[in-house]
């Protein structure tokens, strides 16, 4: 299995024209994995080698603005360069509690209408995260009629036996989420590549006595 890492962007708090906010891309198997999409990702990505339509996860670390911002245009240019297909998987995104909310609101408000499904799988983070002041529960979001039209996707609570969320897993890795403390609820990612038997040539060890 053959894994790239680039960085389209390691700026903080604000946009600079020579750095980008926080996005990285991580490939893998011809697929395209985003991890944080601060503002202007999708102008980055046009300046590298990648293409965004080849997105088929991404994974936002946390709700500042500076990690995520540039999430609803970057899906509005997903969509610019789709063709409507009825069988499409949806792109999966994963983040704390409230960004499903966050994605919904926003397209819902700019008339954005996209032409391929998406999930929304929340992280619900614990209350030992960030100080105790700076803590907000949104777990209420998307109790109201009209919000619960919004993108499908998972509720995913802490495994206290691993002390992670499991997210992904294949044959190849397994992705989990992790707590990390911060001024708000944030997460680490950790991809974890499953071990891979190797292949014994037994004529060949029979040829060596």
């Amino acid at each position: 299995m053959s894994l790239d890492v680039t960085f389209l962007g390691t700026g903080s708090a604000y946009p600079s024209p020579a750095r980008g906010a926080s996005a990285l891309v991580l490939r893998r198997e011809g697929q395209c994995w985003l991890f944080d999409c601060g503002e202007g990702t999708q102008t980055q990505l046009m300046r590298s080698h990648l293409r965004a339509a080849k997105i088929t996860k991404i994974f936002i670390t946390h709700l500042h603005g500076d990690h995520f911002f540039g999430l609803p245009g970057l899906l509005c240019t997903l969509s610019l360069q789709s063709n409507a297909e009825p069988n499409k998987p949806p792109v999966d995104i994963y983040g704390p509690l409230g960004l499903r909310s966050f994605l919904w609101r926003s397209l819902e408000l700019s008339h954005s209408q996209l032409l391929f499904p998406y999930a929304v799988h929340e992280l619900v983070p614990t209350r030992d995260q960030c100080p105790a002041e700076e803590f907000r529960d949104f777990s209420g979001l998307d109790r109201d009629e009209a919000a619960r039209q919004g993108p499908p996707g998972r509720v995913l609570h802490l495994d206290p036996g691993e002390d992670s969320y499991l997210l992904v897993e294949d044959e190849q890795l397994v992705v989990r989420a992790f707590r990390l403390f911060h001024r708000i609820p944030s997460f680490g990612f950790v991809l974890e590549e499953k071990p891979r038997p190797g292949r014994l040539n037994v004529q060949k060890l029979k040829e060596l006595g």
